[in-house]
């Protein structure tokens, strides 16, 4: 998400700034940050006094915070951080030339309102990092959910989605201009809901849309959220062989007791309910998820739970991260931060030495198969591979030969690790 930010700001600055390679040329550098765990927020606290050194040789130089960290802590950060001049908000992008202009006469400048409207779907995102393969398409903001462990809907705001006429011609340009996989995005997707006095459109309604603009034209899609993964979507996805198999689905635990404390709405049972039907209907799809351990009053058996649900879903993959209280969530406000940190890390390191077991199960069971790949880049261990994913967004390396980023290419996996598959193109 904040990848695609980024795009929406370097477009509304494009007009006032080119961007550099070089951040010792910079006038202008800006942090776009996260504030879901307290270690991110750390690294930006140290990346602004890292950034400190280059306003004593370059006097001109503005330094901006724009995004959740922003908007979770305010004003609070002009006065704590001396290398900072303005910070924005999320909603906030389109007065970023004013902020910088008063930044640059001395003002204090910042802007952290939230809107219940702004999805920024006037904006042709300007794609500056791109491989010019895949893209980005952000078709919604906020959240409604209140998980009690995340700060999203408090620095994110209620979630709105965007015109779903904005969204089907961005993703026609981008295939206009080479790109041949797209990314929809939004804190929690697929409660995408569009209404208007003609017609509406559900996030499957919207996938099928994009997806019928080209069969060369690949549609991924994060973040889902279990209660509202449907067996309308899950119907279009296996309609269409441009939509990719491949769901993140975060589950949090696997323990129905930390799941209401959490306030994640399903239990368990209704999880592996979905995870059935994924495999019914999509026998060939790829999950992953998220993990949080050591939550408010995790028991022993809690973690075992989850490690239990890990082992029956299989995933392929997992983000996978220890409990840290964000300030302004319901966990914060309600329940004691009781877990010692050193079982906390304890009970993360058998949840991630557990995933890479999975991983290198799942990678060897695609060991014989053969899967069409879109070609994103050269491998960064040898100039002689290229890479790409499969439909299943595991990740491909092969010979180069003859093939260019760009082109889907059949594979054959001869070998994997836990994290990549291995082999040869066949044609």
């Amino acid at each position: 998400m904040n990848i695609a930010d980024s795009e929406v700001v370097a477009s509304i600055l494009s007009p006032y700034y080119k961007i550099s390679d070089s951040q010792q040329e910079a006038d202008l550098i800006l942090l776009n940050t996260c504030s879901v765990r307290d270690n991110a927020e750390q690294r930006i606290r140290k990346r602004l006094r890292e950034l400190a050194s280059l306003k004593k040789k370059n006097k001109n130089l503005l330094i901006g915070l724009l995004g959740c960290m922003a908007e979770r802590i305010k004003e609070q950060l002009l006065t704590e951080e001396k290398a900072l001049d303005f910070i924005a908000g999320p909603d906030a992008y389109r007065t970023l030339p004013r902020l910088i202009e008063d930044a640059s006469i001395g003002k204090v400048s910042f802007n952290v309102h939230l809107s219940d409207k702004e999805t920024y779907d006037d904006i042709e995102p300007v794609r500056y990092d791109s491989n010019g393969v895949s893209a980005f398409i952000a078709i919604m903001r906020g959240c409604n959910n209140y998980c009690a462990y995340c700060v999203v809907p408090y620095t994110r705001g209620r979630e709105r989605s965007r015109d779903p006429q904005t969204i089907i011609e961005e993703a026609q340009n981008l295939f206009h201009k080479g790109f041949r996989e797209v990314t929809l995005l939004g804190q929690n997707v697929n409660s995408y809901l569009w209404k208007s006095a003609e017609h509406s459109m559900d996030f499957a309604d919207l996938t099928e849309k994009i997806a019928q603009i080209s069969p060369l034209l690949r549609v991924r899609y994060a973040t889902s959220h279990p209660k509202d993964i449907s067996d309308k979507l899950l119907l279009i996805m296996a309609k269409y062989p441009n939509v990719c198999h491949y769901i993140h689905l975060p589950v949090q635990s696997g323990s129905n007791a930390m799941l209401k404390k959490m306030n994640r709405v399903y239990t368990r049972e209704y999880y592996l309910e979905r995870i059935g039907k994924i495999k019914e209907i999509l026998p060939d799809c790829a999950v992953s998820t998220d993990v949080i351990a050591g939550f408010c009053g995790e028991t022993e058996q809690d973690h075992q739970d989850t490690l239990s649900l890990m082992k029956t879903v299989g995933y392929e993959y997992a983000f996978m991260f220890k409990y840290s209280v964000r300030e302004g969530t319901a966990a914060a406000n309600k329940y004691a931060d009781d877990i010692p940190e050193e079982l906390k890390i304890k009970r993360l390191e058998e949840i991630i030495a557990l995933q890479q077991q999975l991983s290198l199960q799942s990678n060897k069971r695609d060991v014989g198969k053969t899967f069409t790949v879109l070609i994103e880049g050269i491998s960064k261990r040898s100039d002689q591979q290229l890479f790409g994913r499969n439909s299943q967004n595991k990740v491909c390396v092969f010979p180069k030969k003859n093939h260019q980023i760009g082109d889907y290419v059949e594979v054959k996996i001869t070998k994997c690790t836990a994290g990549t598959l291995i082999g040869e193109a066949i044609f």
